[in-house]
């Protein structure tokens, strides 16, 4: 499993718009901003909405301080996805959000 910092995840947004950023932060933390590309897909409801992504494209997994999003990858992954983690979550995000 590969891990991103904030920095390098920030760069692979810019550089590869075919990247899916998805936040699996609760409702309630979302509401005070988020990547601007990220899809919000919360962890407990990641299970659900699985079959409704593309085996074939690469995500990177974001929540607040990156430990959420360390499950969120690991279980992508096992589930065959191409799945990476961004290490420091929105803690240490200082891009812009929406």
């Amino acid at each position: 499993m590969k891990d991103y910092s904030t920095h390098e995840e920030h760069q692979l947004i810019q550089d590869n718009n075919e990247l899916v950023v998805i936040d699996v932060r609760e409702h309630e933390e979302v509401s005070t901003g988020k990547i601007p590309t990220a899809v919000h897909i919360p962890l407990d409801e990641l299970p659900h909405a699985i079959s409704h992504l593309d085996k074939e494209k690469q995500y990177i997994m974001v929540c607040r301080s990156g430990a959420r999003s360390n499950k969120a990858t690991e279980f992508m992954n096992a589930s065959g996805f191409n799945a990476s983690n961004m290490t420091g979550g929105m803690i240490d995000w200082k891009f812009d959000v929406n």
